[in-house]
């Protein structure tokens, strides 16, 4: 078998989840993008650890090895990385990636007015912006 075959399935499994990482919204599907990437690595390290196994005679197959430690550190990720999501969509109600960086930068703060005393406007503190807000 060519080396060729692996790699290009490779480069589209990698770049399936390269597109997926970079246009999904939702957190879910930003993880399984990753594992598509992890998983087309794993593939590239098998078939490389392969081909250059035909030409050694005594190999040590570090591909599959240094696979396998991928595929143990892909299953931590996505355990760890589902648990993150469900405790953040449990307090927020959403997993949508772009709501959520709305909601940990807060309320863009430009610094005080330099409009001078005596302009007559109020002091806006939290108390001021969440009367605006439920009004």
């Amino acid at each position: 078998m060519h080396l060729a075959y692996p790699a290009v399935l490779s480069v589209l499994l990698f770049c399936t989840g390269l597109y997926g990482v970079l246009a999904r919204r939702n957190a879910i599907l930003v993880l399984m993008s990753v594992e598509l990437m992890l998983n087309a690595v794993n593939l590239n390290l098998v078939a490389f650890d392969v081909w250059l196994s035909k030409a050694a005679e005594e190999t040590l197959h570090s591909g599959q090895a240094l696979t396998l430690f991928t595929i143990a550190i892909a299953a931590a990720e996505i355990g760890i990385g589902l648990a993150i999501v469900l405790a953040v969509h449990r307090n927020r109600g959403t997993s949508d990636i772009d709501k959520l960086r709305d909601t940990a930068e807060g309320p863009a703060d430009d610094g005080p007015d330099d409009d001078g005393p005596g302009t007559g406007t109020p002091a806006a503190g939290p108390a001021a912006e969440k009367a605006e807000a439920t009004a």
